[in-house]
């Protein structure tokens, strides 16, 4: 496939996909795979997750970063490497810095309650912390949760069909897996000048999961890199999604998949006194997923690009990259 400068995010309409319409179920995989190998992002529509429920979560997520800061870091659980609850301003920084983005976070997985006795994936979660001060957080967090789930499986089969594998290849992989709701506050800055000059909201990363699912943040400031060296703004209308390949996806592809660099930045001095916030909802699979490269995207001209792994070994590796795990 020729490498293609896109100068916006393409929008693609989930409703094509699952419409029954063949010639519609097939061009979405194929723009879908298009935008994949190129920039690594698509918007899209129709994705079940409705505006009452966004307004909902971010009126819930606005009153929890309003409360004090000694109230907040009460739901802190470094033990567990953040994984569930409350992660405190500046503790976590882009892999190969130390500067702390400036942002605080609030982290919610898989309800333990919902996953059955039998399945061995449920010893390896804890359960989520909900803030006794928030009590309207916990039902539209899990809501949106498994909304945003839902959409996943059925961005991912399409991802499968565009691989060439079985519709359902990832069903299996991704049943109870190890997703991440995270709710993101960027905190005002009252003095600039007393902030490391490095210091920004978000540092140019990649994701670590499968696809990441954003809907629309309250600022705008999220930049992509293009191929060319180019940062791009995204922006996530109302009705939108940002879905983007992750780290995980683009290692099982050998790099076909592109899980391209991406950066939240600093709004101009004037705006440093005010809030962002930002909903990722990070679609992981089950930690035993095997993460080696498809078979199908390695050849004589694309050599294996990296070593065997599972995801729950590469999420291990990459969390202590953070910062957030000893």
């Amino acid at each position: 496939m020729s490498d293609i400068l896109f100068e916006e995010v393409p929008c693609l309409d989930l409703a094509d996909f699952i419409s029954g319409d063949k010639r519609k179920k097939a061009a979405f995989v194929s723009k879908l795979g298009e935008a994949y190998e190129n920039i690594g992002f698509v918007s899209i529509k129709n994705h079940g997750l409705d505006q009452a429920m966004q307004d909902e979560l971010y009126a819930a997520i606005q009153n929890f970063f309003s409360l004090p800061d000694e109230i907040k870091s009460k739901y802190e659980r470094p033990e567990i490497g953040f994984q569930r609850g409350y992660t405190g301003k500046g503790k976590e920084h882009a892999k190969g810095r130390n500067t702390g983005d400036l942002k605080e976070f609030y982290h919610v997985g898989q309800p333990l309650d919902q996953i059955s006795n039998d399945d061995p994936v449920k010893e390896e979660y804890v359960a989520n912390i909900w803030p006794k001060e928030i009590p309207e957080y916990k039902d539209i967090s899990l809501k949106v949760f498994q909304t945003l789930e839902a959409a996943g499986r059925i961005m991912l089969q399409a991802i499968a069909l565009n691989l060439g594998l079985k519709e359902n290849y990832f069903d299996s992989k991704i049943e109870n897996g190890n997703s991440i709701l995270r709710s993101i506050h960027y905190f005002p800055i009252t003095n600039p000048d007393a902030v490391p000059d490095d210091a920004v909201r978000a540092a140019e990363h990649g994701d670590i999961n499968l696809i990441p699912l954003l809907m629309g943040a309250s600022a705008d400031g999220l930049q992509v890199l293009r191929k060319d060296g180019k940062w791009i703004p995204i922006t996530a209308l109302p009705d939108q999604l940002v879905v983007n390949v992750g780290d995980m996806l683009e290692r099982l592809t050998n790099k076909k998949l592109k899980s391209t660099i991406h950066r939240v930045v600093n709004p101009p001095r004037e705006l440093m006194n005010t809030s962002r916030y930002s909903i990722p909802f990070f679609l992981h699979p089950r930690s035993e997923m095997d993460l080696s490269c498809l078979d199908s995207c390695v050849d004589h001209d694309k050599p294996k690009a990296f070593e065997d792994c599972t995801a729950g070994e590469f999420l291990d590796e990459r969390l202590k990259e953070l910062g957030l795990k000893k």
